[in-house]
């Protein structure tokens, strides 16, 4: 089942767009999508929709991370508080 492989790949990847899972992984981006949403309503993935251009073009998707986790900071020095 596609879900659970996702699901192992984003534990191992961490935070990812469904068109890099679907690459990384040769499924389908259809299939991707269906999978993340099935596991976003399970409540075992978190996801958005998001916007990044690629060479100039807008790529519309969902950035994808498991549920709870939270990415670490962004390396650099950072504002004083």
């Amino acid at each position: 089942m596609h879900a659970e492989r996702i699901l192992q790949h984003l534990k191992k990847h961490g935070q990812l767009a469904d068109w890099e899972i679907a690459s990384a992984m040769d499924i389908t981006l259809t299939n991707v999508r269906d999978c993340l949403t099935k596991l976003s309503a399970k409540g075992d993935v978190s996801q958005c929709t998001v916007t990044r251009f690629l060479d100039g073009e807008p790529v519309e998707g969902m950035l994808c991370r498991i549920a709870g986790t939270i990415p670490p900071k962004a390396p650099g020095r950072k504002p004083n508080a």
